[in-house]
């Protein structure tokens, strides 16, 4: 008994070494600059778009919150993966509840253009730079997980 205890402790050992080494490569600095970049992007066209908007200012909130709210959902889900990929602990409520903002977040975004008074490519470009920034903040929110760990890993 104290042997196969003993062989899964050194199993789950290897196995979070493995996982370590898949992240031993350093995300480049164009790719870096790519993502900080299309999170500016992103962000500031959104938010442009808002400010010069012929809305109501409860709309603008609206829109706005949903950016915010979108953002961190995002940040969420990549950790909470992230973490379960290497083998720290993360709650299942955590992680649905990451992946349940996320979705809602993008549901509210459709409802809330589907039924804004808008031009057809108001919509698109209020859709494409609110997806352009979740995704930005995915990448931005990896890049500086992984140059943490490698950082940290050449101090040792």
């Amino acid at each position: 008994m104290e042997n196969q205890l003993s062989n899964e402790k050194g199993n789950a050992l290897f196995q979070k070494k493995e996982m370590k080494e898949k992240f031993e490569l350093r995300p480049t600095s164009a790719f870096i600059s790519a993502s900080w970049s299309a999170l500016f992007i992103g962000m500031v066209s959104y938010c442009i778009g808002l400010w010069n908007a012929n809305m109501w200012l409860n709309e603008k909130g609206y829109y706005f919150t949903l950016l915010l709210f979108g953002l961190f959902s995002v940040v969420s889900v990549q950790k909470s993966v992230r973490d379960r990929q290497e083998g720290l602990p993360v709650t299942d409520a955590y992680y649905g509840i990451s992946w349940f903002t996320t979705i809602a977040s993008i549901l509210l975004l459709i409802i809330g253009l589907w039924n804004a008074d808008l031009e057809l490519s108001e919509k698109g470009f209020y859709g494409m730079s609110f997806l352009l920034s979740l995704f930005a903040a995915v990448a931005v929110q990896k890049n500086t997980r992984d140059v943490k760990y490698i950082d940290e890993k050449n101090d040792k």
